[in-house]
């Protein structure tokens, strides 16, 4: 087996960056959306469509992730699963998701998301805007995980 990039695609806004860093190590990426989104012409370049139900984009993955995968997606629920499977995960922020930082991340969006019900205008502000920093963090994070990937594959 592999290494692949698996996307959590629909809000993803890091694709081209994927694109480039990917064909760069020569490493498949999976597009996974509910719905057609473009990708480049290129064999190493798939896009996977599923059903529009609830967290099928979100299923597909985690049911699909392996120990060699990439998985890039802002679902924290998702990066977890994906852990589990043994995969590396990053945000597209460049963040990574490990075992040791998954439950602090859990536990912030479980009180953001109580926060946001329960009080009007406490946390409904939404992550910071897209930085050029944040994209240049994303290239040395996706760089670094798919030469451990590589590494790990043999």
């Amino acid at each position: 087996m592999a290494p692949r990039i698996l996307v959590d695609a629909d809000a993803c806004p890091v694709k081209d960056e994927i694109y480039k860093v990917a064909l760069r190590h020569q490493v498949a990426v999976v597009i996974v959306a509910n719905s057609y989104i473009r990708i480049p012409e290129h064999p190493l370049v798939s896009r996977k469509i599923v059903s529009d139900g609830f967290d099928a984009a979100d299923d597909w993955i985690a049911e699909t992730a392996t120990s060699l995968d990439v998985v890039v997606t802002a679902d924290i629920p998702l990066a977890d699963r994906c852990l589990k499977a043994g995969s590396r995960v990053l945000g597209p922020t460049g963040k990574p998701f490990t075992p040791d930082s998954i439950g602090g991340a859990l536990a912030t969006r479980a009180i953001m998301a109580d926060l946001r019900v329960g009080v009007a205008g406490i946390g409904a502000g939404g992550p910071a805007p897209f930085s050029k920093a944040d994209r240049s963090r994303f290239l040395s994070a996706l760089d670094t995980a798919l030469v451990a990937a590589k590494k790990a594959a043999g």
